[in-house]
């Protein structure tokens, strides 16, 4: 019977090694063999736990907020169908990192002249905040993290939070304090990745019927430089749009501003693919990676942590993804420009 059990043990063993094997973070492929959707398959309801086919929020059963009112929002639901009831969100202030603040507008704004602050942040927010809407489907910690898939040694043991707004005790009251800046105040402008100056602008901005066109590195400046070592795979966005937004009726490029759909892509947790059309003449684009580039945390770009930092001539391509954006402390801006990207 000893012998059995024993025998029970080590085939059960085996059995875990090999599941941990196929779905383990590695240095040149990232993940394999999972559904592509990964933690935003919501425990099973799938699409259907943000997208609601029918009625709304009331699809889901309604609000799921701990000790929540019956929100009863006449327009959840019209806009891609989200299905998680936004109302706790309406005309919330948010103090991010740095002091970047950003008023979240009201309910019929939202679905009218603020739509872009609607889809790209309070959408996210709806499941992701951990101050005001907290008490949704979510954990509170990372779902890779918690099945083992991240690579081995890059991160620590504690939980790594996925509720933002509830951690931070600056005297910051929205609790954002310590979150990324996302909103109209974190803009292109700010970053200084949009000029005055057509010819030395990192970014060259065309409009079309006062919507984005088109995003390219501005030919002869140190971004288009970058650029070639590695691309602008948040800002270049998504094939069905660009990663930065306009407010309604801006027709300043500089004013196109930074949603948490820059930097993630909801509904691809471990490949990036660049779109077609976009970032030509691009390390991301000219290495032809047909099956895609290793990414994590739902990041929109070739995001790495597993490759490591062990050739110095290389720069990591997480280190590469902020620099698309903090342009100043990238190589090309001082200069540097023979150090490629290590994907």
């Amino acid at each position: 019977m000893r012998k059995m059990m024993l025998l029970m043990l080590v085939v059960l063993l085996a059995v875990g090694f090999a599941a941990a094997q196929t779905y383990s973070g590695n240095s040149v492929g990232g993940l394999k063999g999972m559904d592509v959707l990964g933690a935003h398959n919501n425990g099973g309801r799938g699409c259907a736990g943000c997208h609601a086919p029918h009625s709304g929020a009331a699809g889901g059963g309604g609000n799921a907020a701990t000790n929540a009112a019956a929100f009863n929002d006449p327009l959840s639901g019209s806009n891609a169908l989200f299905g998680q009831d936004v109302t706790p969100l309406y005309g919330v202030s948010l103090t991010f990192g740095n002091g970047y603040v950003e008023a979240l507008p009201g309910n019929a704004a939202a679905y009218s002249t603020n739509e872009e602050e609607l889809r790209g942040i309070m959408f996210c927010l709806a499941c992701h905040d951990g101050q005001i809407a907290k008490g949704q489907m979510m954990q509170g910690t990372s779902w890779e993290q918690a099945r083992g898939i991240l690579p081995t040694g890059v991160y620590g043991t504690r939980g790594i939070p996925t509720l933002l707004g509830n951690d931070n005790g600056n005297g910051n009251t929205s609790g954002y304090g310590n979150d990324h800046p996302v909103g109209t105040q974190a803009t292109l402008g700010a970053l200084r990745l949009v000029t005055a100056n057509a010819t030395s602008s990192p970014l060259t901005v065309v409009l079309n019927a006062g919507k984005i066109g088109s995003i390219t590195p501005t030919p002869g400046t140190t971004y288009a430089a970058f650029a070639a070592n590695y691309g602008y795979p948040a800002i270049a966005g998504s094939p069905w749009s660009w990663g930065v937004v306009l407010p309604d009726g801006d027709t300043n490029p500089a004013d196109a501003f930074i949603t948490c759909t820059t930097c993630h892509n909801q509904h691809v947790m471990y490949v990036y693919q660049p779109p077609r059309g976009k970032q030509v003449a691009t390390a991301i684009v000219n290495n032809n990676n047909a099956n895609g580039y290793p990414t994590y945390f739902f990041i929109n770009a070739p995001y790495n942590p597993g490759t490591g930092n062990t050739n110095p001539t290389l720069a990591a391509s997480t280190t590469q993804f902020c620099r698309q954006c903090h342009f100043a402390e990238a190589n090309e801006a001082f200069g540097v420009n023979n150090v490629a990207t290590q994907f």
